[in-house]
């Protein structure tokens, strides 16, 4: 009795030690993988004494914008995006002294482009830029059925290509209509305020390229940011707040 005992006991070690031995193998597979967009922009460090990743926020300001369209070139050539498809867009809006509203979006050769309109007709006019708005409640993140969609620890809403399996459930969930299929890959894209130029502590594409300073982006959880600051100076509002997704990206006018 002893000896199986003894026997039982040593087999009980030998499983304990084999199944510590695997889970430490696959947790090793995992961290040297070469990784996922979410695996890397997905790993935080916690614990006393670790810095906090930053907060970032985007504000648009549609006063100052004058429709020259050298924004969404910018983008275009930065992230490759694909003929017939945008990232960021550009919407102008023409009220009339008849009551009538007309939208119409505005070309990258800019608002030049566009048909001419009788001056004596218009009451105001303006431009307004959309790109995604990085919401702190995303509904696109919650239908992904592959956690393809995610927010990064910055607080932006991300794709990883690498999981998508381009099914568009967050096309369709997306209430600003930021997101659309890839033709050339597959899958999701959208607006990634240029993480990829961020995290080289490096402006987005298209609030360089902007010629009016209508466009800024900046850390809001900094006080002393230029961005918190013009927040705080001056009256923003978010897009479609009643959705409840509380957008990280702000409009002026």
């Amino acid at each position: 009795c002893g000896g199986g005992t003894s026997d039982e006991q040593s087999r009980r070690q030998f499983l304990q030690g084999a199944m510590t031995l695997a889970i430490g193998t696959l947790q090793l597979t995992i961290l040297d993988h070469p990784g996922s967009v979410a695996d890397a922009a997905q790993t935080t460090a916690s614990g006393p004494g670790v810095a906090r990743a930053p907060t970032y926020g985007f504000l648009v300001d549609s006063e100052k914008c004058i429709g020259s369209g050298k924004c969404l070139i910018a983008c275009r050539v930065e992230n490759d995006v694909p003929e017939g498809y945008s990232r960021t867009w550009l919407e102008q809006y023409i009220h009339f002294k008849d009551g009538t509203v007309r939208v119409d979006n505005v070309p990258e050769t800019g608002v030049s482009s566009l048909p001419p309109v009788d001056a004596e007709t218009v009451d105001r006019s303006y431009f307004v830029p959309k790109l995604c708005n990085h919401c702190d409640d995303p509904p696109c993140n919650q239908v992904c059925p592959v956690h393809a969609a995610f927010s990064s620890p910055e607080g932006m809403t991300l794709v990883d290509p690498e999981r998508c399996i381009g099914c568009a459930y967050c096309v369709q969930a997306c209430p600003y209509g930021a997101r659309f299929i890839n033709p050339d890959t597959g899958t999701a894209d959208k607006c990634t305020w240029c993480y990829h130029r961020v995290k080289r502590e490096e402006q987005p594409a298209c609030v360089e390229a902007c010629p009016v300073g209508a466009r800024l982006f900046g850390r809001i959880d900094d006080p002393q940011s230029e961005i918190s600051q013009r927040i705080r100076q001056i009256p923003t509002h978010v897009l479609k707040e009643y959705m409840g997704t509380h957008p990280k990206a702000r409009y002026v006018g």
